[in-house]
């Protein structure tokens, strides 16, 4: 009887400590977030629209500027039709401890998004492709960064695009914690001409700014590899080398080549400066 009820004791705990166990694990979307979500938040159950418009807000319930949006080479206008490949990386937030580091959200209101390091997202079993977030695979990346296209609506005059973009910098230990952060970058985007092509593109980054470049794998360069570099280098050696070799000839040549006070001079010239003296050529 008492083992019985040991055994109903242990099994009881077992499942407590699953349930949790659960909500954490639940919360965890290395594979890919987007669209409606729902979370336990501080106040109770939070429900959101979509996570790329309310944030990660899992992980943490506020943006922290600690963590860079960057969003690289974005066209000043669109041009209707045109696929425009941008990219996208996150900087800051805590170091990677484990196997997942980042992952992001994203939604435009007009075009499509697409990526072979990402996923378009999929809301009650239809894939929305104005929604774009990453993959398992792509979320365990180092350097926290991802490529992809947007293409433009089809149609020209469908006016301004919004853009909303959520990236999630996190510890990879797959518990939403303190130390995991998440910052947003929301834009529009004109629809332009051929004048606001010719302008090229842009930068656009949400953060504080303080951005701390990521330390080198290794210190130090193979000379073996340097090639043309380090031949040039050597050469303007060797030409410094030669300049510093003439200053010093040239010097030690006025010092005692042609000094009347040297005591070493050779009898010749002791002689045509004793003339030149007297004036008795």
């Amino acid at each position: 009887m008492h083992k019985t009820s040991l055994t109903s004791r242990t099994v009881l705990l077992t499942l407590v400590g699953i349930l949790l166990l659960l909500p954490a694990l639940a919360s965890s979307y290395h594979g890919g977030i987007g669209g409606p979500q729902s979370h336990q938040g501080s106040t109770g159950q939070v429900d959101i629209d979509d996570v790329a418009k309310s944030g990660c807000l899992c992980h943490n319930e506020v943006a922290d500027n600690a963590v860079q949006v960057i969003l690289d080479d974005v066209p000043f206008a669109y041009i209707a039709g045109e696929t425009y490949t941008l990219h996208l990386q996150l900087i800051g937030g805590p170091p990677a401890t484990g196997t997942y580091t980042a992952g992001f959200s994203m939604r435009v209101s007009l075009g499509t998004l697409s990526s072979d390091m990402a996923q378009n997202w999929e809301i009650d079993g239809t894939v929305d492709e104005q929604t774009l977030t990453h993959t398992e695979a792509s979320s365990a990346t180092e350097d926290r960064a991802w490529v992809f296209d947007w293409t433009a609506p089809a149609d020209a005059g469908a006016g301004t695009v919004n853009f909303w973009i959520v990236g999630n910098s996190v510890n990879g230990d797959q518990v939403p914690g303190v130390e995991d952060r998440w910052n947003q970058l929301n834009f529009a985007l004109n629809e332009g001409d051929e004048a606001s092509a010719a302008m090229g593109t842009r930068t656009l980054f949400a953060g504080d700014g303080n951005v701390s470049p990521p330390e080198p794998a290794h210190h130090g360069v193979d000379l073996h590899h340097m090639g043309a570099k380090l031949r040039a280098h050597w050469l303007g050696l060797l030409g410094f080398g030669a300049v510093i070799g003439v200053v010093i000839f040239a010097g030690l040549l006025l010092r005692y080549g042609f000094s009347t006070s040297y005591k070493g001079r050779s009898n010749q010239l002791r002689l045509r400066y004793k003339l030149m003296r007297r004036g008795d050529q």
